[in-house]
């Protein structure tokens, strides 16, 4: 198994696109499979359509389902930061894609992306594993 982790800047995004890096990672690497995972208690992976307003419809599920208030036990952190701790029951912090000649077999309009809440902490990893 090939394995690289990865920083993330988020910027204070909620939704950070990690599509050239799999692609990268997996260049020249035959087939088989890549596991993503976010080693983060507040964090997920998508794979989502980005630039045709999927970014906003996220942005509003996440805050619909998870309000940023104080109804969560989790209180440390921000205002709200009780709900970042939930997100990762709704948006795995793992998936798993299969490559194809070095290349990862996204659908046509698939990116990958890191989702994460937390404005506290903008400083992210991602782990890339590929088991060809």
């Amino acid at each position: 198994m090939d394995s690289i982790e990865v920083a993330v800047d988020t910027g204070k995004r909620l939704i950070t696109d990690l599509t050239r890096e799999a692609e990268s990672f997996c260049r020249g690497k035959g087939d088989g499979l890549l596991h993503v995972f976010a080693p983060h208690a507040t964090a997920g992976l998508a794979l989502v359509e980005l630039g045709a307003g999927t970014e906003d419809d996220v942005a509003e599920m996440v805050d619909r389902l998870l309000p940023s208030d104080d109804r969560y036990r989790h209180r440390h952190g921000s205002p709200g930061h009780g709900r970042d701790h939930v997100l990762p029951a709704i948006i795995s912090p793992s998936l798993t894609i299969p490559v194809l000649d070095g290349r990862p077999a996204f659908g046509t309009w698939q990116s990958l992306t890191f989702v994460d809440p937390n404005r506290d902490n903008q400083r992210r990893r991602v782990r890339f594993s590929l088991l060809s």
